[in-house]
Protein backbone atom coordinates (compact mmCIF):
# COMPACT_ATOMS: atom_id res chain seq x y z
CA UNK A 1 0.00 0.00 0.00
CA UNK A 2 3.03 2.09 -0.57
CA UNK A 3 1.17 4.23 -3.31
CA UNK A 4 -1.63 5.30 -0.85
CA UNK A 5 -1.51 9.11 -0.34
CA UNK A 6 -3.01 8.80 3.37
CA UNK A 7 -2.16 6.29 6.23
CA UNK A 8 -5.46 6.94 8.04
CA UNK A 9 -8.80 8.58 7.61
CA UNK A 10 -10.71 9.40 10.14
CA UNK A 11 -14.34 8.19 9.09
CA UNK A 12 -17.19 10.15 11.08
CA UNK A 13 -14.94 12.73 12.04
CA UNK A 14 -18.00 15.13 13.18
CA UNK A 15 -19.29 12.45 15.58
CA UNK A 16 -18.93 13.14 19.48
CA UNK A 17 -15.97 10.67 19.67
CA UNK A 18 -15.16 11.60 16.22
CA UNK A 19 -14.19 15.16 17.21
CA UNK A 20 -12.30 14.17 20.14
CA UNK A 21 -10.49 11.81 18.03
CA UNK A 22 -9.76 14.82 15.75
CA UNK A 23 -8.09 16.68 18.25
CA UNK A 24 -5.93 13.72 19.74
CA UNK A 25 -4.89 12.59 15.76
CA UNK A 26 -4.37 16.96 15.49
CA UNK A 27 -1.92 16.57 18.83
CA UNK A 28 -0.25 12.63 18.37
CA UNK A 29 0.66 13.23 15.05
CA UNK A 30 1.89 17.00 14.29
CA UNK A 31 5.48 15.71 13.29
CA UNK A 32 4.14 13.87 10.55
CA UNK A 33 4.83 10.55 11.25
CA UNK A 34 0.83 9.87 10.00
CA UNK A 35 -0.09 11.30 6.95
CA UNK A 36 -4.01 11.57 7.56
CA UNK A 37 -7.47 12.66 6.62
CA UNK A 38 -11.30 13.46 7.82
CA UNK A 39 -14.17 11.92 6.31
CA UNK A 40 -18.24 12.39 6.46
CA UNK A 41 -21.01 12.98 4.83
CA UNK A 42 -21.15 16.94 5.58
CA UNK A 43 -18.87 18.89 4.04
CA UNK A 44 -19.86 21.91 6.31
CA UNK A 45 -19.70 20.29 9.63
CA UNK A 46 -16.54 18.57 8.46
CA UNK A 47 -15.01 22.17 7.71
CA UNK A 48 -16.31 23.56 11.28
CA UNK A 49 -14.65 20.57 12.85
CA UNK A 50 -11.47 21.56 11.00
CA UNK A 51 -11.78 24.76 11.98
CA UNK A 52 -12.52 24.75 15.55
CA UNK A 53 -9.76 22.60 16.03
CA UNK A 54 -7.39 24.35 13.95
CA UNK A 55 -6.35 21.68 11.55
CA UNK A 56 -3.42 22.86 8.89
CA UNK A 57 -3.06 20.35 5.90
CA UNK A 58 -5.34 17.66 6.78
CA UNK A 59 -7.80 17.32 3.73
CA UNK A 60 -11.16 17.12 4.26
CA UNK A 61 -13.16 14.22 2.50
CA UNK A 62 -16.81 14.09 1.42
CA UNK A 63 -18.47 10.40 1.57
CA UNK A 64 -21.91 9.17 2.88
CA UNK A 65 -22.25 5.99 4.65
CA UNK A 66 -24.78 4.75 1.96
CA UNK A 67 -22.62 6.23 -0.82
CA UNK A 68 -20.56 3.11 -2.04
CA UNK A 69 -18.79 4.93 -5.17
CA UNK A 70 -17.88 8.07 -2.23
CA UNK A 71 -16.68 5.13 -0.36
CA UNK A 72 -14.71 3.25 -2.74
CA UNK A 73 -13.36 6.08 -4.11
CA UNK A 74 -12.06 7.25 -0.17
CA UNK A 75 -10.49 4.05 0.32
CA UNK A 76 -8.67 4.19 -2.69
CA UNK A 77 -6.48 6.99 -1.36
CA UNK A 78 -5.72 5.17 2.51
CA UNK A 79 -4.29 2.59 4.01
CA UNK A 80 -6.49 1.86 6.98
CA UNK A 81 -9.89 3.68 7.37
CA UNK A 82 -10.87 4.10 11.04
CA UNK A 83 -14.83 4.21 11.16
CA UNK A 84 -16.81 6.02 14.28
CA UNK A 85 -20.04 5.96 12.28
CA UNK A 86 -22.81 3.87 14.72
CA UNK A 87 -24.92 2.34 15.30
CA UNK A 88 -22.91 0.28 13.23
CA UNK A 89 -25.66 -2.08 12.39
CA UNK A 90 -27.98 0.54 10.87
CA UNK A 91 -24.74 2.41 9.17
CA UNK A 92 -21.54 0.69 9.36
CA UNK A 93 -22.32 -2.46 6.57
CA UNK A 94 -21.47 -0.84 3.48
CA UNK A 95 -17.99 0.94 4.43
CA UNK A 96 -16.96 -3.04 5.83
CA UNK A 97 -17.74 -4.20 2.26
CA UNK A 98 -16.14 -1.82 0.88
CA UNK A 99 -12.89 -2.40 2.66
CA UNK A 100 -13.33 -6.42 2.12
CA UNK A 101 -13.43 -6.15 -1.35
CA UNK A 102 -11.16 -3.34 -1.82
CA UNK A 103 -7.90 -4.56 0.57
CA UNK A 104 -8.30 -1.55 2.59
CA UNK A 105 -7.12 -2.15 6.71
CA UNK A 106 -10.45 -1.15 8.65
CA UNK A 107 -10.88 -0.51 12.49
CA UNK A 108 -13.68 0.56 14.75
CA UNK A 109 -15.55 1.33 17.97
CA UNK A 110 -18.18 -1.28 17.84
CA UNK A 111 -19.75 -3.43 20.47
CA UNK A 112 -22.34 -4.94 18.64
CA UNK A 113 -21.81 -8.74 18.64
CA UNK A 114 -24.74 -9.29 16.22
CA UNK A 115 -23.25 -6.81 13.48
CA UNK A 116 -20.14 -8.49 13.71
CA UNK A 117 -20.70 -11.93 13.18
CA UNK A 118 -22.97 -10.46 10.24
CA UNK A 119 -20.52 -8.92 9.00
CA UNK A 120 -17.93 -11.72 9.55
CA UNK A 121 -20.35 -13.96 7.89
CA UNK A 122 -20.50 -11.90 4.63
CA UNK A 123 -17.07 -10.41 3.85
CA UNK A 124 -14.46 -12.45 5.13
CA UNK A 125 -13.76 -14.42 2.12
CA UNK A 126 -13.53 -11.59 0.31
CA UNK A 127 -11.38 -9.90 2.98
CA UNK A 128 -8.87 -12.98 3.45
CA UNK A 129 -8.73 -12.65 -0.80
CA UNK A 130 -7.98 -9.07 -1.16
CA UNK A 131 -5.95 -9.05 1.91
CA UNK A 132 -7.62 -6.53 3.76
CA UNK A 133 -7.52 -6.97 7.46
CA UNK A 134 -10.44 -5.73 9.37
CA UNK A 135 -10.44 -5.34 13.47
CA UNK A 136 -13.25 -4.46 15.58
CA UNK A 137 -13.78 -2.97 18.94
CA UNK A 138 -10.75 -1.07 19.41
CA UNK A 139 -12.17 0.85 22.28
CA UNK A 140 -13.27 0.60 26.04
CA UNK A 141 -15.12 -2.65 24.30
CA UNK A 142 -12.70 -4.59 23.98
CA UNK A 143 -9.01 -3.18 24.04
CA UNK A 144 -8.51 -3.50 27.71
CA UNK A 145 -9.81 -6.83 27.89
CA UNK A 146 -8.73 -8.63 25.16
CA UNK A 147 -4.91 -6.88 25.69
CA UNK A 148 -5.17 -7.34 29.39
CA UNK A 149 -5.38 -11.24 29.03
CA UNK A 150 -3.08 -11.44 25.85
CA UNK A 151 -0.91 -9.64 28.77
CA UNK A 152 -1.73 -11.93 31.22
CA UNK A 153 -1.45 -15.20 29.23
CA UNK A 154 2.20 -13.67 28.32
CA UNK A 155 3.68 -13.55 31.62
CA UNK A 156 1.59 -16.22 32.80
CA UNK A 157 3.72 -18.66 29.99
CA UNK A 158 7.10 -16.64 30.96
CA UNK A 159 6.27 -17.50 34.56
CA UNK A 160 4.52 -21.40 34.53
CA UNK A 161 5.54 -22.31 31.06
CA UNK A 162 1.87 -22.36 30.20
CA UNK A 163 -0.84 -20.24 29.74
CA UNK A 164 -3.91 -19.79 32.36
CA UNK A 165 -7.23 -21.67 32.36
CA UNK A 166 -9.02 -19.34 33.77
CA UNK A 167 -8.78 -15.52 34.34
CA UNK A 168 -11.77 -13.12 36.04
CA UNK A 169 -11.64 -10.03 35.20
CA UNK A 170 -12.45 -6.83 37.59
CA UNK A 171 -13.12 -3.36 37.21
CA UNK A 172 -12.03 -2.22 40.13
CA UNK A 173 -13.05 1.14 39.56
CA UNK A 174 -14.25 3.02 36.78
CA UNK A 175 -15.26 7.09 36.05
CA UNK A 176 -17.12 8.62 32.49
CA UNK A 177 -20.15 8.94 31.44
CA UNK A 178 -21.93 7.36 28.65
CA UNK A 179 -22.75 8.99 25.00
CA UNK A 180 -26.16 9.41 22.83
CA UNK A 181 -24.04 6.91 20.26
CA UNK A 182 -23.84 4.01 22.78
CA UNK A 183 -26.80 4.17 23.93
CA UNK A 184 -28.24 4.70 20.71
CA UNK A 185 -25.89 1.03 19.21
CA UNK A 186 -27.60 -0.86 22.74
CA UNK A 187 -31.37 0.65 21.70
CA UNK A 188 -30.88 -0.63 18.49
CA UNK A 189 -29.59 -4.30 19.34
CA UNK A 190 -32.48 -4.75 21.84
CA UNK A 191 -34.76 -4.05 18.88
CA UNK A 192 -33.39 -6.38 16.82
CA UNK A 193 -33.21 -8.76 19.67
CA UNK A 194 -36.95 -8.89 20.50
CA UNK A 195 -38.21 -9.16 17.41
CA UNK A 196 -35.74 -11.75 16.38
CA UNK A 197 -35.64 -15.80 18.39
CA UNK A 198 -32.27 -16.55 16.18
CA UNK A 199 -30.63 -13.56 17.33
CA UNK A 200 -31.54 -14.03 21.34
CA UNK A 201 -30.06 -16.96 20.93
CA UNK A 202 -26.83 -15.83 19.19
CA UNK A 203 -26.79 -13.61 22.11
CA UNK A 204 -26.47 -16.39 24.19
CA UNK A 205 -23.96 -18.50 23.42
CA UNK A 206 -20.42 -16.95 24.32
CA UNK A 207 -18.18 -18.37 21.27
CA UNK A 208 -20.42 -16.80 18.54
CA UNK A 209 -17.89 -14.69 17.17
CA UNK A 210 -15.46 -17.76 17.24
CA UNK A 211 -14.63 -18.83 13.40
CA UNK A 212 -17.03 -21.62 12.75
CA UNK A 213 -14.86 -24.71 13.25
CA UNK A 214 -13.84 -23.59 16.57
CA UNK A 215 -13.73 -26.46 19.13
CA UNK A 216 -14.76 -24.85 22.39
CA UNK A 217 -17.63 -26.42 24.18
CA UNK A 218 -16.85 -25.67 27.80
CA UNK A 219 -19.51 -23.77 29.73
CA UNK A 220 -19.12 -20.46 30.56
CA UNK A 221 -18.82 -18.71 34.49
CA UNK A 222 -22.15 -16.96 34.81
CA UNK A 223 -21.62 -13.60 37.08
CA UNK A 224 -24.29 -13.50 39.87
CA UNK A 225 -23.93 -10.84 42.86
CA UNK A 226 -21.91 -12.27 44.58
CA UNK A 227 -18.40 -11.71 47.31
CA UNK A 228 -15.86 -12.52 45.59
CA UNK A 229 -12.88 -13.23 48.13
CA UNK A 230 -10.03 -13.01 45.76
CA UNK A 231 -11.51 -9.43 44.82
CA UNK A 232 -11.76 -8.52 48.05
CA UNK A 233 -15.35 -7.45 47.57
CA UNK A 234 -19.08 -7.57 46.10
CA UNK A 235 -19.68 -7.97 42.35
CA UNK A 236 -22.10 -7.53 40.40
CA UNK A 237 -22.48 -8.28 35.86
CA UNK A 238 -20.20 -6.11 33.94
CA UNK A 239 -22.53 -4.50 31.20
CA UNK A 240 -20.00 -4.91 28.90
CA UNK A 241 -18.86 -8.54 29.54
CA UNK A 242 -21.20 -9.55 26.60
CA UNK A 243 -18.94 -8.00 23.60
CA UNK A 244 -15.77 -8.03 25.76
CA UNK A 245 -15.69 -12.18 26.64
CA UNK A 246 -16.92 -12.76 23.14
CA UNK A 247 -13.47 -10.55 21.76
CA UNK A 248 -11.13 -12.52 23.96
CA UNK A 249 -12.73 -16.26 23.02
CA UNK A 250 -12.28 -15.10 19.38
CA UNK A 251 -8.71 -13.84 20.12
CA UNK A 252 -8.37 -17.90 21.71
CA UNK A 253 -9.47 -19.73 18.48
CA UNK A 254 -7.32 -17.34 16.18
CA UNK A 255 -4.38 -17.74 17.95
CA UNK A 256 -4.28 -21.54 17.74
CA UNK A 257 -5.96 -21.61 21.03
CA UNK A 258 -3.21 -21.16 22.71
CA UNK A 259 -5.38 -20.13 26.19
CA UNK A 260 -6.56 -24.17 26.16
CA UNK A 261 -9.76 -25.83 24.97
CA UNK A 262 -11.16 -25.16 28.01
CA UNK A 263 -10.47 -22.00 28.29
CA UNK A 264 -12.82 -19.71 31.37
CA UNK A 265 -13.41 -16.00 30.80
CA UNK A 266 -15.61 -13.60 32.78
CA UNK A 267 -16.14 -9.89 33.65
CA UNK A 268 -17.83 -8.36 36.79
CA UNK A 269 -17.75 -4.74 38.55
CA UNK A 270 -16.56 -4.60 42.08
CA UNK A 271 -18.64 -2.96 44.09
CA UNK A 272 -17.22 -2.55 47.21
CA UNK A 273 -16.74 -4.36 50.92
CA UNK A 274 -19.38 -5.39 53.64
CA UNK A 275 -22.99 -4.44 53.21
CA UNK A 276 -22.78 -1.21 51.67
CA UNK A 277 -20.78 -3.12 48.89
CA UNK A 278 -23.57 -5.65 48.67
CA UNK A 279 -26.19 -2.90 48.09
CA UNK A 280 -24.52 -1.57 45.40
CA UNK A 281 -24.07 -4.52 43.01
CA UNK A 282 -27.72 -5.21 43.91
CA UNK A 283 -28.10 -1.75 42.75
CA UNK A 284 -26.28 -1.89 39.84
CA UNK A 285 -27.95 -5.41 38.72
CA UNK A 286 -31.19 -4.34 38.94
CA UNK A 287 -30.50 -0.56 37.21
CA UNK A 288 -29.28 -2.60 34.30
CA UNK A 289 -32.09 -5.08 34.09
CA UNK A 290 -34.49 -2.00 34.59
CA UNK A 291 -32.97 -0.30 31.60
CA UNK A 292 -32.98 -3.46 28.97
CA UNK A 293 -36.37 -4.30 30.05
CA UNK A 294 -37.70 -0.72 29.05
CA UNK A 295 -35.54 -0.36 26.15
CA UNK A 296 -37.57 -3.86 25.11
CA UNK A 297 -40.80 -2.13 25.58
CA UNK A 298 -42.06 0.03 22.96
CA UNK A 299 -44.00 2.61 25.04
CA UNK A 300 -41.56 2.74 27.75
CA UNK A 301 -38.25 3.19 25.00
CA UNK A 302 -39.70 5.76 23.76
CA UNK A 303 -40.06 7.88 26.83
CA UNK A 304 -36.23 6.99 27.93
CA UNK A 305 -35.04 8.11 24.42
CA UNK A 306 -36.93 11.52 24.71
CA UNK A 307 -36.89 12.14 28.18
CA UNK A 308 -33.91 10.44 30.06
CA UNK A 309 -31.15 8.95 28.08
CA UNK A 310 -28.44 10.94 25.85
CA UNK A 311 -29.17 11.21 22.46
CA UNK A 312 -26.70 11.39 19.70
CA UNK A 313 -24.25 14.09 19.43
CA UNK A 314 -24.06 13.99 23.08
CA UNK A 315 -21.59 13.02 25.51
CA UNK A 316 -19.39 13.60 28.52
CA UNK A 317 -17.76 17.25 29.06
CA UNK A 318 -14.53 17.80 28.31
CA UNK A 319 -13.68 18.11 32.43
CA UNK A 320 -15.39 15.05 32.66
CA UNK A 321 -13.20 12.83 30.26
CA UNK A 322 -10.21 14.37 31.72
CA UNK A 323 -11.52 13.43 35.29
CA UNK A 324 -12.26 9.85 34.25
CA UNK A 325 -10.24 6.84 34.92
CA UNK A 326 -10.30 2.72 34.58
CA UNK A 327 -8.63 0.16 36.87
CA UNK A 328 -8.96 -3.23 35.76
CA UNK A 329 -7.52 -5.90 37.32
CA UNK A 330 -7.48 -9.53 36.13
CA UNK A 331 -6.74 -12.64 38.34
CA UNK A 332 -5.61 -15.88 36.60
CA UNK A 333 -4.74 -19.38 37.54
CA UNK A 334 -3.29 -22.12 35.99
CA UNK A 335 -4.57 -26.02 35.79
CA UNK A 336 -2.68 -26.65 38.53
CA UNK A 337 -3.61 -23.92 40.87
CA UNK A 338 -0.89 -21.24 40.08
CA UNK A 339 -1.70 -17.81 40.48
CA UNK A 340 -0.86 -14.74 38.25
CA UNK A 341 -2.49 -10.91 38.56
CA UNK A 342 -2.08 -7.85 36.29
CA UNK A 343 -3.73 -4.59 35.79
CA UNK A 344 -4.59 -2.47 33.06
CA UNK A 345 -5.59 1.34 33.94
CA UNK A 346 -6.40 4.12 31.95
CA UNK A 347 -6.15 8.08 32.73
CA UNK A 348 -9.40 9.40 31.28
CA UNK A 349 -12.76 8.41 31.44
CA UNK A 350 -13.01 4.81 29.24
CA UNK A 351 -15.94 5.33 26.99
CA UNK A 352 -14.39 8.43 25.08
CA UNK A 353 -11.27 10.27 26.19
CA UNK A 354 -9.87 6.96 26.65
CA UNK A 355 -11.51 4.96 23.71
CA UNK A 356 -10.50 7.82 21.32
CA UNK A 357 -7.05 7.56 21.90
CA UNK A 358 -7.16 3.46 22.13
CA UNK A 359 -9.12 3.18 18.64
CA UNK A 360 -6.46 6.11 17.24
CA UNK A 361 -3.48 4.43 18.21
CA UNK A 362 -5.40 1.42 16.93
CA UNK A 363 -5.13 2.59 13.59
CA UNK A 364 -1.87 3.80 13.95
CA UNK A 365 -0.50 0.57 14.52
CA UNK A 366 -2.54 -1.21 11.97
CA UNK A 367 -1.05 1.37 9.35
CA UNK A 368 2.55 0.86 10.22
CA UNK A 369 3.14 -1.67 12.55
CA UNK A 370 2.11 -4.74 11.02
CA UNK A 371 4.33 -6.69 9.13
CA UNK A 372 3.11 -7.13 5.26
CA UNK A 373 2.78 -11.20 5.67
CA UNK A 374 -0.18 -10.83 7.59
CA UNK A 375 -2.77 -12.49 5.63
CA UNK A 376 -6.40 -10.39 5.06
CA UNK A 377 -9.24 -11.43 7.42
CA UNK A 378 -11.55 -10.30 10.81
CA UNK A 379 -9.10 -10.25 13.15
CA UNK A 380 -8.78 -8.87 17.35
CA UNK A 381 -6.70 -6.58 18.51
CA UNK A 382 -4.97 -9.06 20.55
CA UNK A 383 -4.17 -11.24 17.82
CA UNK A 384 -2.72 -8.85 15.01
CA UNK A 385 -1.87 -5.81 17.22
CA UNK A 386 -0.88 -7.20 20.19
CA UNK A 387 2.62 -6.00 22.24
CA UNK A 388 2.49 -3.74 19.60
CA UNK A 389 -0.68 -2.11 20.55
CA UNK A 390 0.27 -2.49 24.06
CA UNK A 391 4.25 -0.81 23.49
CA UNK A 392 1.62 2.42 22.06
CA UNK A 393 -0.93 2.30 24.49
CA UNK A 394 1.40 2.81 27.23
CA UNK A 395 3.64 5.25 25.39
CA UNK A 396 0.78 7.48 23.98
CA UNK A 397 -2.75 6.72 25.66
CA UNK A 398 -2.13 7.03 29.24
CA UNK A 399 -2.62 3.45 29.53
CA UNK A 400 -0.77 1.18 31.65
CA UNK A 401 -0.21 -2.88 31.79
CA UNK A 402 1.26 -4.06 34.57
CA UNK A 403 2.09 -7.93 36.44
CA UNK A 404 1.21 -7.45 40.27
CA UNK A 405 1.71 -10.98 41.61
Amino acid sequence: MADKKFDIIVYGATSFVGQIITRYMHEQFADGSIVWAIAGRSLSKLQQVSDAIGLSGVEIIVADAADEGALRQMCAQTTVVMSTVGPYALYGDLLVEVCATTGTHYCDLTGEPQWIRKMQLRHEADAIKSGARIVHCCGFDSIPSDLGVHFLQRKASEQFGQTCARIDMRVVSMKGGASGGTIASMINMVKEAVSDADLRRELQDPYSLCPQNHQFTVTQPEVKIAYDAVAGGWITPFIMAGINTRIVHRSNALSNNSYGLEFKYEEAVVTGKGSSGKRKAKAAHWGVNALMFGLAVPPIRWLLETAVLPKPGEGPSEKAQLEGQFDIVFFGSTAQGETIQCRVTGDRDPGYGSTAKMLSQAAACLAKDVPDGVPGGFWTPATILGDKLIKRLEAHAGLTFEKLA
